[in-house]
């Protein structure tokens, strides 16, 4: 009797289900299927034939979100951290050079000794001459990546890719009080769109371009503007790849973003940075007080800074191709801006894009 206690009570511990273990397979095993869904429709768009949009029913976006991607994501951060013995550095970068179709001769420095750790890689710099700013064109790319989207915002909604959108509203936060910003006061009685447009005659446009993981990971100013405020949503690390996007509605508005707003030129001015599935790390250079991911947040919280001081009744002036920040390994940056109803986009959905390259002129 003795001898059947002693081997019989830990069996029953070691298989005793607890609901957070349940809870992490259940979601990685459905993420893990979601990737292959993903997979098959990429190969199915590459040959050319169109693919329904299948939205996501709220207990599958819960299911997913049952997968620790905050918690994923820190750890991946760490490890990005540890500094790889010289010996092994050429062989690990050069994996995911392969994998990721990384340009190193693009790079400032080309030599794999050099970086100690990925997050060194995935941060390299690139010789100033390997992206030329645009000086024709009035906005360009804040980043290489790839269009999922751009066009007018209409009705309150955005599309992140064709035929699946997501609130304004709920993207951008509540409007910011006129004393932050420059813009003169919408009637109350307007929508939340209409109060972004601050001069007669102008729309509000959008762009979203997607970084993959080969991405040159810094992004910079798209325009000459101002910013006068961040807000930032602190929220899931979900995948922001395009498969990922076509299934789930309102994707950007569910995951940690940080959302910069100003003016240019021809009024609102706004750039968003969507955190994604181990890019919890979003650094903007100007903003050191700024922490993403960070261990636990209040569900639909948010928090506010203003830039304009009575020291800086300005806030922080950007030259068109300047560094504004990085991510630490790849996501999605959102424009969306006010300008007058003859700008036109230089795009086609689907393109591959570089920083410095034209988005769109009057």
């Amino acid at each position: 009797t003795d001898r059947k206690k002693l081997h019989t009570a830990p069996l029953g511990q070691a298989f005793r289900l607890r609901p957070f273990h349940v809870l992490v397979a259940t979601g990685g095993g459905y993420a893990g299927y979601r990737k292959y869904e993903d997979y098959k429709l990429e190969q199915l768009e590459k040959r050319g034939i169109e693919v329904p949009v299948r939205l996501a029913s709220e207990w599958e976006v819960a299911l997913y979100k049952s997968v620790p991607t905050r918690l994923l994501s820190r750890a991946w951060g760490r490890l990005n951290q540890v500094e790889l013995p010289t010996w092994l550095r050429k062989p690990v970068y050069s994996l995911y050079i392969w994998t990721f179709g990384v340009n190193m001769k693009e790079a400032a420095v080309e030599d794999l000794h050099h970086y100690r750790n990925l997050s060194e890689f995935f941060r390299r710099k690139l010789k100033p001459q390997a992206r030329p700013v645009c000086c024709v064109h009035s906005v360009i790319s804040p980043s290489d990546g790839k269009i999922l989207n751009f066009g007018q915002v209409k009705n309150c909604e955005v599309e992140q890719v064709k035929g699946v959108t997501y609130s304004l509203e709920s993207f951008l936060g509540p409007r910011i009080s006129t004393e932050e910003m420059h813009f003169s006061q919408a009637p109350p009685g307007n929508s939340f769109q209409q109060q972004l447009v601050t001069k007669e005659g102008n729309e509000l446009y959008h762009c979203v371009i997607y970084l993959a993981p080969g991405d040159y990971h810094c992004f910079h100013s798209p325009t000459d503007w101002t910013v006068s405020h961040r807000r930032h949503f602190p929220g899931s690390l979900m995948s922001v790849n395009p498969g990922v996007a076509r299934w789930i509605k309102e994707l950007f508005c569910h995951n940690e973003r940080v959302v910069l707003t100003g003016d240019w030129k021809h009024g609102f001015f706004s750039l968003t940075a969507v955190g994604a599935t181990n890019v919890g790390s979003i650094r903007i250079y100007f903003d050191q007080d700024l922490h993403t991911n960070s261990p636990s947040y209040s569900k639909g919280s948010y928090n506010d800074f203003s830039f304009i001081s009575n020291n800086n009744k300005e806030g922080i002036p950007m030259r068109k191709g300047e560094h504004l920040g990085e991510f630490n390994l790849g996501s999605t940056i959102v424009l969306i801006f006010e300008a007058p109803k003859d700008f036109k986009f230089n795009l086609k959905a689907g393109q591959k894009i570089r920083f410095g390259e034209a988005l769109g002129s009057l």
